[in-house]
């Protein structure tokens, strides 16, 4: 599973979810859900912005875990 979570990065930024929404340009609820991890996707060019505000890379704010649901598709 690919997780994406904004908040370590946002919490070292000291940054609050309404600043990094105006600084995007995106509503507060669609900030909100990327914070938390609440998305199915992401633009490449939301994603460059983000790693530009926050001074992070893509690997900061994605991880892959392994789950049993990996490990069933896999055999």
């Amino acid at each position: 599973m690919i997780r994406f979570d904004l908040s370590v990065a946002m919490a070292k930024k000291k940054m609050s979810v309404t600043e990094l929404s105006q600084r995007l340009g995106l509503s507060m609820v669609n900030t909100s859900l990327l914070k938390n991890g609440k998305i199915k996707g992401v633009r490449f060019a939301t994603l460059d912005k983000i790693c530009q505000i926050l001074d992070c890379t893509p690997s900061d704010l994605i991880t892959y875990e392994r789950t049993k649901e990996n490990e069933k598709e896999k055999n």
